[in-house]
């Protein structure tokens, strides 16, 4: 397949690159960088002056949209939530251009997303159907994202919304910043310990993206989760042992607060999301289990 990605150089991008290599499919990344090849891999300028990238793309067969600014940077302060947000809309809107231009509509079209989509919550267990949508800044932020990227079913492309959750791995993601107290033996739990993180390993992440693109059957809403969840408390405890150090020194919300601002959210909170869509369509996690997951990438 000829397959289109937008983020291709970032965390997950780089991971589903290489998957996608290794089964043969010819790839086009969107990128700020000038054109060029590169390890197989065809670059193509966009985002930049008045260049029309159109004019360089074979049509592809399917598309992934990951661009925009990490929400693990920066300190959240509303020029920064600015940036997270105006980075999604304004890249999505230039690819839906781009395809409209194209004589052949792509397939299928992967956006991402995530699980921030759902409200907050100790008690409650929300899967694709769960019809409630946080008011906060990731809610509105995820929300019209997928709003924005359904405009591609109007040519009859599949569209698929990868919510992913809280995603670990080697050299980015969320956990340097959970797993940094433990390298200072200073690890323990984290405000009340009892909020969920809905985790999933990234080459977890990057196979899923790959089974939505080739399952014709898969569209709409899909989470990328895990199929367990744990507590952060237990969480803390899976690190500790991983990392050989010890899990006692409480830090209380206001710490974090006063550390990481509005930030501090994606360690003070979180959702129980389960991945109803690819367990009923028999998607294999490779990483399932929390604690096996962490040995792969701390140890």
């Amino acid at each position: 397949m000829n397959i289109l990605i937008t983020g291709g150089t970032g965390f997950i991008g780089s991971k589903l690159i290489e998957l996608l290599k290794t089964d043969g499919h010819s790839i086009t990344v969107l990128s700020r960088s000038e054109s060029k090849i590169e390890n197989g891999v065809h670059f193509v300028q966009w985002m930049h002056n008045d260049k029309k990238p159109e004019q360089d793309l074979t049509p592809p067969d399917a598309v992934v949209n990951l661009a925009g600014v990490s929400i693990n940077e920066g300190n959240w302060s509303e020029e920064h939530q600015k940036k997270i947000y105006d980075s999604r809309m304004e890249a999505t809107d230039e690819l839906l251009r781009i395809l409209s231009t194209l004589r052949q509509k792509p397939d299928v079209f992967v956006n991402a997303s995530a699980v921030g989509i759902y409200p907050t919550s100790e008690t409650h267990v929300y899967t694709e159907s769960s019809p409630e949508i946080a008011h906060d800044f990731l809610g509105k932020t995820v929300h019209d994202w997928e709003r924005k990227a359904s405009k591609m079913k109007e040519y009859g492309t599949r569209v698929v919304y990868t919510r992913f959750g809280t995603v670990f791995g080697k050299g980015g993601g969320a956990l340097p910043l959970i797993a940094l107290p433990y390298k200072l033996f200073a690890g323990g739990p984290i405000g009340s310990g009892q909020q969920w993180i809905s985790w999933v390993h990234v080459e977890d992440v990057a196979r899923a993206i790959y089974f939505a693109i080739t399952t014709p059957s898969i569209e709409g809403p899909v989470n990328v989760t895990a199929p367990a969840p744990v507590r952060m408390s237990d969480l803390g405890k899976a690190i500790g042992s991983v990392m050989h150090r010890p899990h006692w020194l409480p830090v209380p919300s206001i710490a974090m607060k006063l550390a990481l601002g509005k930030k501090s959210k994606l360690v003070l909170e979180g959702q129980h999301v389960l991945p109803e869509k690819l367990n009923e369509s028999e998607f294999n996690f490779k990483h399932p289990a929390i604690r096996p997951a962490l040995a792969t990438i701390l140890e």
